[in-house]
């Protein structure tokens, strides 16, 4: 959803640039979906269809995030900053569509379920099977609502608007949506299904655990390796500039 360079003027070439990494990225989001829904059988679809698009959209944040300090460390991969906005955008628009389907099929816009909570008749009371849920959830939903602003703001016009100081600042929110949606899904991958003692477990683990690990390992080393890698630059910069 972030974009480093300033906006420039709107042309015919730059149109058909932005609607052709638009229908790429689109059909990546879409690939994504349908192998993640393909990938676990076994599931209900419901299940299927909201965890593959929760996944397909993880996988874009990712990527999204990972461009930025990939060209601190590799300047030669200069050409990806170009995408990065079309691919926030569409993780976005998942994530967005994650959230809807939960809510609608599974939750049924239910807030006490949503934390947790259900009626148990044999209690004759509200109770909670679901440890862990809620928070999960909260977090989640955190995500989303600042996701919303990523969004409302990855346009040429939001920059004009706000001007690049304020605009950068608000993209920052990325960072966050990045840590909690790591969280949502790691509650999801790891303890859901462990903890709730009502229902069996699933037959098959999730496969996307250790790829899911690998990839938050990933952005971060990355993103400590650029700081690290500018930290050095800005410090070579102003030893030379020391006078002598």
């Amino acid at each position: 959803m972030t974009n480093d360079a300033l906006p420039l003027a709107p042309t015919p070439s730059r149109g058909r640039a932005l609607a052709v990494r638009h229908a790429v990225v689109a059909g990546a989001a879409v690939v994504l979906t349908v192998g993640f829904v393909l990938s676990r059988p076994e599931w209900s679809m419901e299940h299927r269809v909201w965890r593959a698009l929760g996944d397909a959209g993880l996988l874009l944040l990712f990527a999204s995030l990972a461009i930025g300090p990939a060209l601190t460390v590799w300047p030669r991969l200069a050409r990806l900053r170009a995408w990065r906005r079309e691919v926030g955008i569409w993780f976005g628009l998942l994530a967005l569509l994650h959230t809807t389907v939960i809510l609608q099929g599974w939750l049924r816009w239910d807030m006490v379920r949503l934390l947790g909570y259900e009626y148990v008749p044999q209690l004759g009371r509200l109770a909670r099977l679901e440890p862990g849920l809620g928070l999960a959830n909260l977090l989640g939903l955190a995500a989303t609502a600042l996701t919303l602003v990523l969004l409302a703001t990855s346009s040429d016009r939001a920059i004009r608007r706000l001007g690049s100081s304020a605009w950068k600042f608000v993209q920052l929110a990325s960072y966050p949506v990045f840590y909690l949606s790591a969280l949502h899904t790691a509650y999801f991958v790891f303890m859901h299904f462990s903890a709730s003692f009502h229902r069996p477990v699933p037959t098959d683990a999730n496969w996307f655990r250790l790829p899911f690990l690998a990839l938050a390992a990933l952005l971060i080393a990355l993103q400590v390796t650029a700081f690290v890698k500018t930290t050095r630059r800005s410090a070579r910069t102003a030893h030379a500039a020391t006078p002598r």
